[in-house]
């Protein structure tokens, strides 16, 4: 894996037929949950994102392995200067440097977390363009985060420091300066690359021209997810922008715990499970007939 991960690539398919639809049917018995609020200020979006806190569990430690059950989060404030601007964020930080299960990938160049005060580099991004400390507001101050080159990237998530796929129940970030509507958004993937839902950030220019706040999360009940990506914005940064365009940064991000994911069987798997549940509905066909 490279330093900004793999990403787009979907693997095929592998569960067989009939657990796969009791799979289908489980989920769709199930209620989602969103979780969405927008602002000029942190104390606009704060009991939205304490709702989804506490809706997830109990915060874990940043700790190997998986507890089963409460949350993970990440606010990027932690992250060391050696690792934030106007250095590049390693992709997998936040699961062997700080374990928490999480693994970001994207088309772009890498990842930046923007700069301390202290550190003398310019804040809120203010590395890559002198206008973004006016654009962006922290929800937890002082660090943000943001792909480089692409305004798209991936949330993949492991058993807290290893390579173990996992699955969570839910996700959720909090976006600064989401002005279109319509355009910043998660897509949900679940274990085999099938598409859960797409969900829009909800935009906060009628709060404020920018230094704004938008949180969106998403509950699935059970853990579901096996990535989720983020479309921020409708472009990337950059040391100048033209046109009409819409540039986001996020904050905080909280999520269920990760949990091993179910481990996928053999390609021909899905052939075995046909024929033998097709055999057994053959059966049960000739004894209603007799």
């Amino acid at each position: 894996m490279s330093a900004t991960g793999t990403f787009g690539i979907l693997k095929p398919a592998t569960l067989a037929t009939a657990l796969l639809f009791s799979c289908l049917t489980a989920q769709s018995s199930r209620a989602v949950t969103v979780f969405s609020a927008a602002g000029g200020a942190p104390s606009d979006i704060q009991p939205t994102v304490d709702l989804f806190r506490s809706t997830l569990g109990n915060l874990n430690p940043n700790a190997v392995g998986s507890f089963g059950s409460g949350r993970r989060e990440i606010n990027w404030d932690g992250v060391p200067d050696a690792f934030a601007a106007p250095n590049n964020f390693p992709a997998n930080f936040f699961n062997m440097n700080s374990p928490r299960g999480a693994v970001f990938s994207t088309p772009g160049t890498g990842f930046q977390v923007s700069a301390n005060a202290a550190s003398g580099v310019p804040v809120e991004f203010g590395n890559i363009n002198a206008s973004y400390p006016g654009l962006f507001e922290t929800f937890s101050p002082q660090r943000l985060f943001a792909a480089l080159s692409s305004n798209v990237f991936d949330v993949n998530f492991f058993v807290p420091g290893s390579n173990t796929p996992a699955l969570t129940r839910g996700f959720g970030a909090v976006f600064t300066d989401v002005d279109l509507p319509d355009v910043t958004s998660m897509q949900f993937f679940g274990a085999n690359d099938q598409l859960l839902g797409t969900f829009l950030v909800p935009p906060a220019s009628s709060f404020a021209p920018n230094e704004t706040l938008s949180f969106l999360g998403v509950d699935f009940g059970l853990p579901t997810i096996a990535m989720v990506r983020i479309i921020a914005g409708s472009a990337a940064f950059g040391p100048s922008e033209a046109g009409p365009i819409d540039l986001v940064a996020l904050d905080d991000f909280v999520y269920g715990e990760p949990v091993p994911s179910p481990v996928p069987l053999p390609a021909a798997a899905p052939m075995f499970a046909a024929a033998v549940l097709g055999a057994g509905l053959l059966r049960w066909r000739r004894k209603v007939r007799t």
